[in-house]
């Protein structure tokens, strides 16, 4: 593939997640989006549960099997490598595109609060998607999202793996990407059973893939990652702990 042609690519791909990414938070919050995870006509409750978490199920088997080495060791035989990274973002942009178009309300409410209380959950919320955006630059946001191997690709340099670093926030938890997550997912002014549903099976998502993402980076990282996960927790920082030590080798993060 031409160089040129794989940036612009790449950048395409960014510009649809980047979209999506925010459409979603404006549909998880029922803010400013014209369709919203509640709004809309309700369907029978058999078929919408039926309907939405097929839909969940979808996304999470997207992520689980093509972010697996095995996958990406077969696929890249057929997509270029420089663009790999890419596809999988604009993979999981249509996957999500897709829930969020045939999402079905499940109106019945589980929740409600007004006033100062609703408020100060939307910004809870809103914190959540900080948190999960503040975790993707500690790591390298582009190129977690395919942008900087499509640039290095196109200046004609050999792409190399980032170091593993465990920078600020992953000093004292693991995972704090899926931490703004399920601030994301649970902290919410009016909570449906829509909602509820959307919530539960991400969490669960969530819950099955740490293992499955741990055992890859053991695989790649060694005895340095190993260390770091004994001592680091998953979600919540050991009060009164003092902070990690970085632990650095070749590979991805």
């Amino acid at each position: 593939m031409r160089r040129s042609l794989a940036l612009v690519y790449g950048i395409a791909c960014y510009v649809v997640f980047f979209a999506s990414f925010l459409y979603l938070v404006g549909f998880l919050g029922n803010l400013a989006v014209p369709r919203s995870i509640d709004s809309g006509e309700a369907a029978p409750l058999g078929a919408a549960l039926l309907v939405n978490t097929g839909l969940l199920l979808l996304f999470g088997l997207q992520h689980s099997v093509m972010a697996r080495p095995r996958f990406k060791a077969w696929w890249t035989r057929f997509v270029p490598p420089p663009i790999e990274r890419s596809v999988y973002t604009l993979a999981s942009s249509v996957a999500l595109i897709a829930l969020i178009v045939l999402w079905q309300p499940i109106p019945q409410t589980v929740w409600a609060t007004e006033g100062v209380v609703a408020s100060m959950l939307t910004i809870g919320m809103l914190t959540g998607v900080g948190l999960v955006l503040l975790s993707t630059f500690l790591i390298d946001h582009f190129d977690l999202f395919g942008l900087r191997q499509t640039w290095i690709h196109f200046r004609g340099r050999a792409y190399e793996e980032k170091r593993f670093a465990t920078p600020l926030l992953y000093k004292h938890i693991r995972h704090p990407l899926y931490v703004g997550w399920l601030m994301t997912f649970w902290i919410a002014p009016v909570m449906t059973v829509g909602h509820l549903l959307f919530a539960l099976v991400m969490t669960s998502y969530i819950l099955v893939a740490i293992p499955m993402e741990e055992r890859d980076l053991l695989r790649a990282l060694g005895e340095p990652y190993r260390r770091w996960r004994e001592r680091t927790p998953l979600f919540v920082p050991r009060v009164g702990a003092s902070a990690s030590r970085p632990a650095r080798t070749v590979g991805s993060h």
